[in-house]
This record gives structure tokens, C-alpha cells and sequence, in this order.
């Protein structure tokens, strides 16, 4: 009730503000770009480079499933000349404030349309949501398509098109700078091609969500984990628990993996329990505070997963 109540009057501070005109498209010259989470506006920075405005929505250190937006981010998204949002479930108070804002101006760009995507899946062990939506019909589609460098060069070559044709002064600069970073995703894919190739074991443990679903449909791994991706729930039943732990002996598991800005409790206990080590593969939903300051992006996180699927996989 507190979430619709929350919608209900965010979209009707939308509908006001979409009365106004869309007057700041630009500033200083160079076009605005509005992205939600960190990965849009990893992708977007690096294409856009010094020709354009990135602003990234969700406040470094939050945790992106529980992000509200404020009136201030409204205004931001309806000044903006592209907007680039994720899709799915978690971005439904997008698709209501985009139906109540003019955005006859603005370029829209969908991450979930960018690439072939698939549903949640429960694999063996792993933990229903308690929430009423989550027992409803219609397939949920897994929202985080960004984790698989595959899925990452279509997302790149899409805001790079929808750039240039936003701004066909710079539209060159756009793709030139598109191809330098579609060559560092090769290398990335490469280098995880081979580590899993190589691998000694294809299982990951998570004492945590599971937001790697196209990662590890990429490179052929399989998993064991308390929650899917796009879960809410953050405490596991000691029948979860006790599965995965059981699945770190089973296996002969050496790390058991959670999630970037996860209290890491579920972990933690996993690990007490079999004497493994506990390791961050980080998802990229977003970084802490000191991370964004010194500049980290989606290549750097994703380098650092190498270092840790090595002690995992090895």
C-alpha cells in the first residue's frame, strides 16, 4: 500500500511537471543524458566522453532494488534528450512517469530491448519470494542483461547509435569512442572464455541473490544460490541455508560468493559452516561512494570478478 501510495503521487507530480516545457534538452551546449543505475551510465560516460552530460539517477552506495525516485529526479529524466533505463519489474514507476511526461523529445533507451532476454529461473534449492507478485502468471524476465560482456557490446551499440542521432555533430565521436570500448569488452569476454574453459569446476555457490543469470548462461556455468536476481527478500530460511551449505561440501566448493553492498550475513554463515572463503563477484548494480570518486566502471568490476572466479573455479 505504502509503494502505490508512493507511485500514486510521484506520477501525479509527473503529470505536472510534464506540463511544462522540455527546456534543458541541453546545457552548456552539450545534450543531457539521464541514466538510472550504474551501468547505463558506465556505458554512457564512456561513449559520450566530453560531448555530453551524464547523470546517474541512484546515489552511489544505494542499493538499486529499493531506489525511489524524487521530484528532483523527474525533472532530470524530463530535461533530459536521452533517457536509459533498465526495464522490468523493478523499473515499473519508470513506465508510469514516462506515460505522464511529453517525452515526443526525448530518445528512450531500453537495456531489455537491447538483447535477447530470459526468465528468472528457481534452480534447486533456491528460495521463493514471499511477495503476492511474485506468484502471478506472467513470466518475470531476468532484468540484469548487463553482466554478460555479450549482452554489454548491443547495449553499447545501441546508446552509440541513439546518440549520433541525437547529436549528429558528434555522432563520429560517438562511435569511435563506442569501438575503443567494444574492443576492451572483447578482450573482457576472452579472458572469461578462458578462465571458464580452463576451469576445474562450472559451480558457483551464492549465499545471496543470484544476478548472473546471463553471465553464466555466456560461459557455461551453473549455480547454486539463496534468492534469484531480482528478489526483495534479504533473509534466507534455515532450510536455504542448510541446502547450500550442503551443496559447498557436496561439490567441494572453495568460495562461496554474494554480491556487491550485501550484508553478506548468509555468506558468512555458509562459510562458518564449511570453512570456505567468502568472496564479492560484483554484479555492477552500483559501487560504494569511494569507488565512484576514484572513477571505477564497469571494465574495472568486471576485472575484478577474474581474479575471483580463479579462486572460485580453480
Amino acid at each position: 500500500m505504502k509503494k502505490l501510495l508512493f507511485l500514486t503521487v510521484l506520477v501525479f507530480a509527473a503529470a505536472l511537471i510534464g506540463c511544462a516545457p522540455n527546456s534543458a534538452a541541453k546545457s552548456d551546449g552539450k545534450i543531457n543524458i539521464v541514466t538510472t543505475i550504474f551501468p547505463q551510465y558506465d556505458f554512457a560516460r564512456n561513449i559520450a566522453g566530453d560531448k555530453a552530460n551524464v547523470t546517474l539517477l541512484l546515489r552511489p552506495g544505494a542499493e538499486s532494488h529499493s531506489y525511489e525516485p524524487s521530484p528532483q529526479d523527474i525533472i532530470k529524466i524530463k530535461n533530459s534528450a536521452v533517457f536509459i533505463y533498465t526495464g522490468g519489474e523493478s523499473d515499473d514507476w519508470v513506465e508510469k512517469i514516462l506515460a505522464a511526461l511529453d517525452t515526443s523529445q526525448m530518445k528512450v533507451v531500453t537495456l531489455m530491448d537491447c538483447v535477447p532476454v530470459v526468465e528468472e529461473e528457481l534452480v534447486e534449492g533456491m528460495q521463493e519470494e514471499e511477495e503476492e507478485y511474485a506468484r502471478e502468471a506472467e513470466p518475470e524476465y531476468d532484468e540484469h542483461v548487463w553482466t554478460s560482456p555479450r549482452n554489454a557490446k548491443l547495449i553499447v551499440q545501441k546508446i552509440a547509435a541513439v546518440l549520433g542521432a541525437v547529436d549528429t555533430p558528434n555522432a563520429a565521436v560517438y562511435q569511435q569512442n563506442a569501438k575503443n570500448y567494444l574492443a576492451e569488452l572483447d578482450k573482457l569476454d576472452a579472458d572469461f572464455r578462458a578462465l571458464t574453459g580452463g576451469a576445474k569446476r562450472k559451480t558457483l555457490i551464492f549465499g545471496d541473490r543470484f544476478p548472473f543469470r546471463y553471465f553464466a548462461d555466456a560461459y557455461g556455468l551453473k549455480y547454486f544460490a539463496a534468492f534469484p536476481g531480482c528478489s526483495t527478500e534479504t533473509e534466507a530460511s534455515p532450510a536455504t541455508i542448510r541446502f547450500l551449505i550442503d551443496k559447498t561440501r557436496q561439490e567441494k566448493i572453495p568460495v562461496v560468493l554474494h554480491i556487491e553492498l550485501s550484508n553478506q550475513k548468509m555468506a558468512k554463515a555458509i562459510a562458518e559452516a564449511t570453512g570456505v572463503r567468502v568472496r564479492q563477484l560484483h554484479a555492477a548494480h552500483n559501487i560504494t561512494r569511494q569507488d565512484f570518486q576514484n572513477g571505477l566502471g564497469y571494465l574495472d568490476l568486471m576485472r575484478q570478478n577474474i581474479a575471483v572466479l580463479k579462486e572460485a573455479l580453480y
